[in-house]
């Protein structure tokens, strides 16, 4: 027995629950070849350590490659989502690949039934659905769609047929659960890696704003002798006068100067 989601009737999406799908138990549709698997599964492991910019583009296309899927792809709910743009492809392979980064709506969307259940689901895409979205695409005749969690950011990672209306076995949905767990290290890493090289922007521009300090500092101090002597001393009128609207902007310049100089630097205490 299949267990259709209830709330997208007419909307061109059909997604069923694999947990409650006889059918899908007892397909059997394929011969893996565990030598290639185990290879593609080493080639995702060596990306994670030599290209971690590109892992999560790396999985789609295992994904494409493994499961024999003709699309692949990974989306996050954003930070920033509104109810037309929630979604967000950040990875695509296949078929799909011109889709990488499209926002879609958080209703109705096969990702949001995967996510509230929190487990594998079945998906087909009709023309319906793309109708309402107003895009062209290839549909859905078989597709797999796994959820996915990791610091606060949910997301799914799907594999997609066009042509065949069984396209994935068990086999895929095991290969499919681990790639899922691969998607969740992935994208950690992948903003870790983030927040490192955005910390070492920010300590290399406060090092520079510093040198920058202490090399106007002098200069500004002198300024500052010139200004006061000019606007206190024996002067004519004219020199006194530009020395007092001088000795305003100077004061300002050298507020900024001390607070280029406290910013904190690494290496240096705080």
């Amino acid at each position: 027995m299949s267990v259709v989601s209830p709330g997208l009737k007419d909307t061109g999406l059909e997604v069923i629950d694999l947990l409650s799908d006889s059918q899908f138990a007892a397909r059997k549709l394929h011969d893996r070849n565990v030598s290639s698997q185990m290879a593609g599964l080493q080639r995702l492991c060596h990306a994670f350590v030599e290209n971690p910019e590109s892992i999560l583009q790396e999985l789609v296309k295992a994904a494409v490659e493994l499961c024999g899927a003709d699309s692949a792809g990974i989306s996050i709910e954003r930070e920033d989502g509104t109810e037309k743009e929630f979604y967000h492809w950040i990875a695509t392979a296949g078929v799909y690949s011109e889709f990488l980064n499209a926002i879609l709506p958080r209703y109705p969307s096969a990702c949001g039934v995967c996510l509230e259940l929190g487990r594998p689901q079945l998906f087909r895409v009709s023309q319906r659905f793309f109708q309402i979205l107003g895009v062209v695409a290839p549909v859905v005749t078989d597709g797999l769609l796994l959820p996915w969690q990791v610091d606060g950011t949910r997301g799914t990672i799907f594999i997609m047929a066009h042509e065949r209306d069984q396209a994935f076995d068990a086999d895929d949905l095991r290969m499919m659960q681990m790639l899922a767990d691969f998607a969740a290290m992935g994208f950690r890493h992948q903003r870790q890696q983030k927040k490192l090289i955005d910390q070492e922007r920010a300590s290399a521009a406060a090092e520079m704003a510093n040198q920058l300090a202490h090399q106007i500092n002098n200069p500004l101090q002198s300024l500052t002798n010139v200004v006061y002597l000019a606007a206190q001393g024996p002067a004519g009128a004219d020199a006194k006068a530009l020395g007092n609207s001088l000795a305003a902007d100077v004061e300002r310049l050298s507020g900024l100067v001390n607070q280029l100089l406290v910013l904190p630097v690494s290496g240096r205490p705080q």
